[in-house]
């Protein structure tokens, strides 16, 4: 499971012996123990029903796990990017990251400048300009990226980035996973898809259970 330095940020998320199961049936993970800390993208894998969205919903605080701890250690803000993006048609993408960046006081200059870069930063320069509604999958799914990490949350956890795209489309987004990392939030990708996991920089593997 994912050991790393901390260095000098004090944010992390630690899961010990952690379990869960729902009622009386089968545990679906026994016994996790892992340490997450921020600049690092970690690949939740493992097949299907073992048990992947249940523990992104642990790790978001949403539910309580049957047995262990997961500790939250000054990760306050968390944001969740599901499996179908999600944005207004008539707006532009360069539109959908400054909003979160406007909200936290920027001026809209520096809002605007910003997103710029951020959409670079997933491969978006060239549609910066476009309405969400003419982006096509890889595009949308590269903006939400953009998009959560611009809101600076201290854990993102994105659900099956690629589930739905053809292998080139899904190779721009990998490509955009691989690149968020050092970016300063915890991040975490459940994925089924081994080109995603390759471009995470850790890996917490259910099969292994």
């Amino acid at each position: 499971m994912p050991q790393v330095g901390f260095g000098d940020d004090p944010r992390r998320v630690v899961a010990t012996d952690l379990s869960h199961r729902f009622g009386e049936t089968s545990f679906l993970f026994v016994g996790l123990n892992f340490t997450l800390v921020p600049n690092e993208v970690y690949a939740l894998t493992g097949p299907s029903g073992s048990g992947k969205s249940t523990l992104l919903s642990l790790l978001a605080g949403w539910s309580e796990p049957t047995s262990g701890t997961l500790s939250r250690q000054n990760v306050d803000k968390i944001s969740w990017i599901f499996q179908n993006p999600h944005g207004v048609a008539g707006r532009t993408a360069e539109d959908h990251v400054a909003l979160p960046l406007l909200a936290r006081g920027r001026t809209h200059e520096d809002a605007r400048a910003e997103a710029r870069v951020r959409l670079a930063r997933v491969g978006l320069s060239r549609v910066s300009g476009s309405p969400f509604r003419e982006l096509s999958g890889g595009e949308a799914q590269r903006l939400m990226l953009a998009r959560g990490l611009a809101a600076e949350p201290d854990l993102l956890l994105v659900d099956e980035p690629t589930a739905q795209l053809d292998s080139r489309t899904a190779a721009t987004v990998n490509d955009a996973i691989a690149a968020v990392a050092g970016q300063g939030s915890i991040v975490v990708v459940a994925t089924h898809d081994p080109r995603t996991r390759a471009a995470c920089t850790g890996v917490i593997d259910l099969a292994a259970q």
